[in-house]
């Protein structure tokens, strides 16, 4: 168990902050970024799941406690995955367990799930709509930035991302996508689609 005592410590006013194992680095360090953009997904998913309370369509919504119980374990694995992120693979401590293939085949095996109950797509979908789903679409965006920042992690001499790590951030932005448009769908809302250029100036002659 985590014993928190105290937040402010004054060690990071040199613009230098401790991972995992203690060692010392800038703040603006890759490995600080990523962690750091991590939680920031996990922020906006706490957001979501606010905004799912007290959506005033919630009450045609007849399955919230499902998607705010997959968003909850999402959160959960979220600060697993920062833990880790926060030290080199070889420094994690041992009795820190790990995120592994069970999680990130559960995600898809949940998108699986929805989409059985929505329509194929037939263009690309707006990041819009209610709250929940619109705050959904800035985590998806965020998400695949720390994938990104983990794939560019590992182009660095000596640093390491796990492969699950990836594996993970890679199917929850997916996942993310998909559980906005179920979530529109069980409210009765109507998905916003892009219009390409051309057909938009077709419409206006």
């Amino acid at each position: 168990m985590v014993r928190i005592t105290r937040v402010h410590t004054g060690t990071g006013d040199d613009g230098e902050t401790s991972l995992l194992d203690g060692t010392r680095v800038p703040k603006n360090h890759p490995r600080v970024s990523l962690y750091g953009t991590i939680d920031e997904v996990n922020s906006l998913i706490g957001v979501v799941r606010m905004e799912l309370e007290r959506m005033p369509g919630i009450t045609r919504f007849h399955r919230p406690d499902e998607a705010n119980h997959a968003l909850g374990i999402v959160q959960q694995e979220l600060f697993d995955i920062g833990g880790e992120c926060s030290c080199p693979p070889n420094n994690i401590p041992k009795q820190i367990e790990l995120v592994g293939i069970e999680e990130c085949d559960r995600l898809i095996n949940e998108m699986d799930m929805w989409l059985e109950d929505l329509e194929p797509l037939e263009s690309f979908i707006l990041p819009t709509g209610s709250a929940p789903v619109a705050v959904l679409h800035v985590a998806r965006t965020v998400a695949r930035r720390a994938e990104r920042e983990a794939c560019g992690l590992r182009e660095i001499d000596g640093e390491e991302v796990r492969d699950e790590v990836i594996f993970y951030l890679n199917r929850l932005s997916d996942w993310l996508f998909v559980l906005g448009r179920w979530i529109t769908m069980n409210t009765g809302e109507k998905e916003k689609l892009w219009t390409p250029l051309g057909k938009r100036n077709s419409k206006s002659e």
